[in-house]
């Protein structure tokens, strides 16, 4: 999860009087919203508040589309058919965000992509040609107006898992995301093809064969081709975790090896693709192990989501007891928790029930606990295979310590320049001596992921395993 969408004061909402918006799919109730100077529009419909989780649409802004009846988008048909849900369902809620209009880079930069995109480019190429973001919005304000309204938790009418992403980060439930039937038109068929080929947008089912012969921008440059779906399957990786009880480590960097940049962003390094192959990685061990920091910086919910499963046990190593109380891991379930705190380190009485306190062994000014006794500890209170998920200094203090058994580092076609790195240890000073691993190397989505094989068990149990499509298999030199 990124924090570029959290603010740990919500600003001021301002709401606005309501009144009756009859429509042709029903009467509304539309009032007016103001969030940080910018004024939005909210329909609902029966009452949302006193649903589990009603239907939500969040909807950007889109002249064209929803005032003109542009064909080159979908935006128009999208808000005529969450109307209709909303109304269909009895209970719901969309909100209109205004100064969303071109993902966020408003109307005159929207039109210069359009020019660029009737010269060949897709819609993601054009807003880099202009040096504008890939999608520049945010959605603070919905979070604040559902929050305002009751509306906690929501189900999310969009094909766009980012935006779901982005809603959970700033503390609203996703209960589901329910996709609109709306059709593909001729004038804008490539436009949602790139979206969901370079933005991860959902694809329709009868559309998914289709897409994995489209050829992507990647292609047009006479690059190889890249799997679209998840590549491990069968038995393989994942029914090895669950049966074992092995230690894994994941990370998402760069090419030139930043897992974010230097204000901390980290969404997304990788693709839709990879995130899912660590949602599996999840549900298929006992425990799921982040550092204090990650915590702090993210706020991450460290659940299972994107597939289903069972949620793992969260493991907060955190000797200092920096990490707030506030936090989502401390804060709400459903996953339980256990907070490693040094022997010292307070604690606040406000966390939730589902929290267990460890202390860890008593250590001198400066010391962290030992890899090793982290994990024991840990296998004291949870059995079954332990992940160690971030961030890059507790993944590389796990891999120095030799207790890996695997490592997934998937390495995203992005450079940012300067950031946050992520593997990183004192190595050795000459090559002959550097870590080399047997490993496997899979293709998901744009990115690569490289499982290093790091202990005789995980070489055995890779061996016995079906080596799926999409895989490159290797061994290193050894050394002497």
């Amino acid at each position: 999860m990124t924090s570029m969408h959290r603010r740990s004061v919500p600003p001021p909402l301002v709401v606005g009087p309501s009144s009756s918006l009859p429509t042709e799919h029903g009467t509304f109730t539309i009032r007016s919203f103001t969030h940080n100077g910018i004024t939005h529009a909210v329909m609902s419909m029966g009452s949302p508040e006193k649903r589990d989780a009603p239907l939500v649409r969040v909807h950007s802004e889109c002249l064209t589309g929803d005032a003109l009846g542009s064909h080159r988008c979908d935006c128009g048909d999208q808000l005529t058919a969450a109307l209709a849900a909303i109304a269909a369902s009895g209970h719901g809620l969309l909100i209109y965000m205004t100064q969303h209009e071109g993902r966020g880079i408003g109307l005159a930069a929207k039109l210069q992509a359009y020019a660029l995109q009737d010269g060949g480019l897709d819609t993601v190429s054009a807003n880099r040609a202009l040096g504008l973001p890939d999608d520049a919005r945010d959605y603070d304000a919905a979070a604040a107006v559902l929050r305002e309204l009751g509306c906690p938790r929501i189900r999310l009418l969009s094909s766009n898992p980012s935006k779901q992403e982005a809603l959970e980060a700033l503390g609203i439930e996703v209960a589901s995301r329910v996709r609109l039937p709306v059709a593909d038109r001729p004038e804008n068929s490539r436009y949602l093809m790139s979206k969901r080929l370079r933005m991860n947008h959902d694809v329709p089912s009868h559309l998914e064969e289709e897409l994995t012969a489209v050829p992507s921008t990647r292609q047009a440059r006479h690059e190889p081709p890249v799997s679209s779906h998840l590549p491990l399957n069968g038995r393989d990786v994942y029914d090895t975790l669950s049966d074992e009880a092995e230690v894994v480590a994941q990370l998402a960097q760069s090419q030139d090896g930043f897992i974010a940049t230097s204000t901390g962003d980290a969404c997304f390094v990788s693709g839709r693709t990879d995130r899912t192959h660590l949602h599996r990685v999840r549900a298929s061990v006992g425990a799921v192990l982040v550092g204090a920091q990650t915590v702090i910086a993210d706020d991450p919910q460290l659940t299972v989501r994107a597939v289903e499963g069972e949620n793992p046990v969260r493991v907060v190593l955190d000797p200092r007891g920096r990490v707030p109380t506030e936090s989502t891991v401390l804060r709400t379930g459903p996953a339980a928790t256990l907070w490693m705190i040094g022997a010292e380190a307070t604690v606040g009485s406000d966390v939730g029930d589902h929290v267990r306190v460890v202390r860890l062994p008593p250590m001198g000014a400066g010391e962290t606990a030992a890899p090793q006794t982290v994990i024991a500890l840990i296998r004291e209170h949870v059995p079954g295979s332990i992940l160690v998920e971030g961030g890059g200094r507790t993944v590389s203090r796990f891999l120095s310590a030799g207790v890996l058994d695997r490592l997934f580092l998937t390495t995203a076609p992005v450079f940012i320049g300067d950031g946050v790195p992520g593997i990183r240890f004192e190595g050795s000073e000459v090559m002959a001596q550097a870590l080399r691993t047997p490993f496997r190397r899979f293709e998901l989505g744009e990115d690569i992921c490289t499982e290093y094989l790091l202990s005789p068990a995980a070489v055995e149990h890779s061996s016995q395993a079906p080596v799926p499509n999409s895989v490159t298999v290797g061994s290193t030199p050894s050394t002497g």
